[in-house]
Formats: structure tokens, sequence, C-alpha cells
């Protein structure tokens, strides 16, 4: 019988995942869902090809994560199977708490309560199904694990996940200058100290991920049409939501249902078992079924929203350094409740502010370090002649002001 399963993937080629735990964690039907649940969210409205699904980006990073093992193995640093094989699992499970559509959940049917808390639950639950064999890519996926590089693998600067969703959203979106050098970056990988940086050789591959992530950032995620396409979604649901509070009936699937008839945060999921298995089989396509009914809604903010999302009718957005004024803002909510008829109190559910700031290098938070032939490691602040960290790690902060186009 073979070994391995192997699947062939656009971005890296052939995958091989090994058959006995790793597979196992694959064949899951949590891991399964992340088939049905876009990578990029909404960001297709602006980047068709950006189609791809949370499934394919986790055995992407677990490829990078191989392939890292591998490389600080023949670097000399001794890495037991176990632990291999933990930092694999953990990897592939990185993302499993994700829901539809991204983040938009987390603020609308969900809240005080992260993806990541989630996709805590959802291993724990598999490590159940397992029969324990996860115990050790836990402790490394919430960094309790004596030996610190492997939880960097997962979670820092330079993690696997980063490296390969801004290759794989590079490559599916077309931004052709968001492809990283991944293969040369885990290549200069190395240890100091128990802490993973970079040989010096590898210096420029650095230098062009970090600009690289800025060009995704502005061009790809907080592009301003996929945020207000967004923000239409986000208040879709919000509307859908009181509605279904103040007892009216609203198609739902049962799934998305049961999130929006209930007021769901954390203490809600660690008192309700059937929750998790809930947010289990919640996806794009509860999203989509519902929009293509409420289309038809007699709420006329609802049917509004909803036909916005179906026939991509996009919120106008005004990107501004400064936070645009109260009165500016109390102008557009009456235009646009006079236009539609409604009250100006639900005129809201039809704009929105929104303040978004990126740090791409917070040289506080995880600096990048670089490791020079006599062993020396300079922050790559200090060694990079052409980027200006500073620069890079300015938070930049801009108000996106989006509402319904007239």
């Amino acid at each position: 019988m073979n070994e391995h399963k192997i699947i062939s993937d656009p971005v890296f080629g052939f995958i091989k995942i090994k058959r006995g735990l790793l597979y196992d964690i694959v064949q899951h039907p949590f891991f399964q869902r992340l088939n049905r649940i876009n990578q990029l969210g909404l960001a297709s409205v602006v980047y068709p090809g950006a189609r791809h699904t949370r499934f394919q980006h986790s055995l992407g990073a677990f490829y990078l994560m191989s392939e890292a093992i591998k490389s600080l193995t023949e670097k000399g640093v001794y890495i037991f199977d176990s632990e291999a094989e933990a930092v694999q699992a953990a990897i592939l499970m990185h993302d499993i708490g994700h829901g539809p559509f991204s983040h938009v959940l987390e603020n609308t049917l969900i809240h005080g309560i992260s993806h990541e808390d989630i996709s805590l639950m959802m291993m724990e639950q598999i490590n159940h199904d397992l029969k324990d064999q996860l115990n050790l890519a836990i402790s490394i996926f919430k960094d309790e694990y004596p030996n610190k590089i492997f939880h960097q693998l997962i979670s820092s600067q330079l993690d696997m996940d980063r490296l390969d969703y801004l290759r794989r959203d590079s490559f599916f979106t077309g931004v052709t200058e968001g492809n990283i050098g991944s293969a040369r970056i885990i290549k200069m990988l190395n240890v100091v100290d128990d802490k993973l940086v970079v040989d010096s050789k590898g210096i420029y591959s650095i230098e062009n991920y970090l600009t690289t992530r800025r060009v995704m950032y502005w061009q790809v995620y907080l592009h301003k049409t996929a945020v207000g396409y967004e923000k239409v979604l986000v208040n879709t649901l919000r509307r859908a939501k009181f509605l279904v509070r103040q007892g009216q009936k609203i198609f739902a699937t049962p799934a998305l249902a049961y999130f929006l008839e209930n007021d769901i945060d954390a203490t809600w999921f660690a008192t309700h078992p059937e929750a998790l298995q809930r947010y289990a089989e919640l996806d794009d396509s509860d999203i989509w079924s519902a929009l293509k009914v409420w289309k038809h809604s007699d709420d006329k903010i609802l049917s509004t929203l909803a036909t916005d999302m179906i026939d991509r009718h996009l919120f106008k957005v005004e990107v501004t350094e400064e936070r645009p004024g109260d009165d500016y803002i109390r102008e557009k909510l009456q235009q646009i409740a006079t236009a539609m008829q409604i009250p100006e109190e639900d005129a809201h559910y039809l704009l929105t502010l929104t303040e978004i700031g990126k740090d791409m290098y917070n040289p506080e938070d995880d600096s990048i370090g670089i490791l020079y032939k006599d062993g020396v490691v300079k922050d790559i602040a200090e060694a990079s002649e052409i980027l200006n960290v500073q620069l890079l790690s300015k938070k930049i902060r801009k108000y996106y002001l989006c509402y319904q186009r007239l």
C-alpha cells in the first residue's frame, strides 16, 4: 500500500501527505469543510480568479512546513520525528476555525470569540476523535511547548501560514508583485538560541517578502472595493439578525438560523455543546443561499442589501486619511433615508465607517533576525540597506466610508 497520498497543487506541484495521523486530519469532516470556504472571502469581487479555498491554503502551508523541517534538519537542527509530525499537524489545522467569508462573522453572527479560539475548540474535538494523538500538536499551537521554534513556524513574522497565503493569493489574484520566494526563504532558515533566523544570504528575499506583503495588503486584502462589498454583507447579516429578533420569519439554513436566532459568544460556546457542530455546518453556501432568498424579502433594507450582494451593486467607498466629519455622515444618512423612503435610524444599515490600519512589520512584535557568517544576529531593520523599516512599520490609518449608491 502507498505510504503517501499525493495531491497536485497549482502553486507548489505535488504535495505528499503521509498516511496515518496527518492523513486522518485531512479526512476529518472539520477539515473537509474548509473546501467550502473561500480563502479570500469577497476579494473575488475585484479579482475574479481568487476563488481558492482555505483547504488549499492549509495544504500549502503544510507543504511549506514539511520543507522547512527538511531544511532545518539538513543544517543540523535536531528535530524529533514526533515534533515534526506534531508541527505538521498543527499547521494543517491552524485555520480550521475560520467561518464563511473570513472575518465577516466574527462581529456579526458571533461576538467576543475569535476564529483562533474556535480553531482550538475544533482541534480539541479532532484530538478526541483521533484518540488523543494531537496533544503535542495542540501544545505547540498554544505556544506551551518548551522548544519555541515550532510555534514560530506556525505563527510569527516568518511563519509558513504567511509564506503560503502570500504566494497563493498572488497566484490566484494575478497580482504578480505578490510573488515571494518562499522556497528560497525556507532554504535560508536557521536557528540561534531557540529562535528562527535567516542566513544573511537570504536578506534580499526577506526585503522582497516585506515589501510584497505591503503590496498584497493594500492591493488585495484591504482593496477598497472588496472592503466595501464586505460591509454590504456585514450589514445584511446585521439586518437579518435584527428582523429575526423582532420575531419575523426569515429564510435560513438550520446552521445559519442557529446563529441568527441566538446571541452567541464565548460563554454560549462553552455552555452549549451543539454550538461547535452548528458552526462546523456553516460555510459560504449557507450565506449565498440565504442572500438569494432575501433579495425578495418584504423588508426593504434586507432586500436592497441582498440585491447589492447578488447583483454586485457595490457600496461607494471614500477613503480618507482623516475621519470624515459627523455632519457629512449625517447628511449622507439623510440622503439615503429620503431616497429610499426609510426612517433615518434605519439608514445606518446602508452606511458604515471603518477605520483600517495595518502594521506590516512591528519590530517590538517579533523581529526578523539575520544571521551572519561570524554568528552575529542583526535585526532586518539594521541589516537592510534598502528597507526603511521605520516607514514599513509606520502605523497606517485609513478611514473607509462605505454607503449605498443611490
